[in-house]
């Protein structure tokens, strides 16, 4: 949901360009438009959660945390 939503506010932004007068203006605003709506629906939608379900535990894993290392002026 917070993907979709951020998606669509920046194809919102970049689609809002597309009124200048300007042919360059719109072009350049076109592609990143069409680039963030298609990865938010077709590669973050669903095979983002896919790639979790096959990840399984390894999906959230996390290193194990070290100790402090010495202090080098006491030496």
């Amino acid at each position: 949901m917070v993907i979709s939503s951020a998606a669509l506010i920046m194809v919102g932004v970049f689609a809002d360009f597309v009124l200048s007068p300007s042919p360059v203006v719109k072009m350049m605003d076109v592609g990143p438009a069409v680039a963030v709506a298609v990865d938010a629906t077709v590669i973050r939608g669903p095979l983002v959660p896919a790639t979790m379900v096959l990840l399984g535990r390894s999906n959230r894993w996390t290193p194990v945390r070290r100790s402090r290392p010495a202090d080098l002026r006491s030496g």
